[in-house]
């Protein structure tokens, strides 16, 4: 498997309050691609950041409408994935990839 292949299965980590605070629990949350699945971001999470994923949560936010200031928007849904790792193992975020 190429680099490329790895990094096409991660776009970006999501960082906020919650995410952060859920870090104490050795958990780590990526926006991923609409087609990535269970199985191949396991694989592709170990090889890039060389740790044991335990378990992964895979939440699909779909598409909504939404009014803005008087005005219909379109809001695009994305799919987003919690990685739970093995303890004592974490994800520095801030040095990037």
């Amino acid at each position: 498997m190429n680099k490329i292949h790895l990094y096409d299965k991660i776009l970006f980590p999501v960082v906020t309050e919650k995410s952060t605070n859920l870090s104490e629990q050795n958990k780590i949350i990526f926006r991923v691609p609409k087609k990535a699945n269970k199985k191949n971001l396991k694989k592709n999470i170990e090889k890039i950041f060389k740790v044991n994923v335990t378990k992964i949560n895979i939440i699909n936010k779909k598409t909504r409408n939404k009014l803005t200031r008087g005005k219909k928007v379109k809001i695009k849904g994305y799919k987003k994935a919690i990685i739970t790792l093995k303890k004592g193992q974490n994800i520095d975020l801030t040095t990037g990839i």
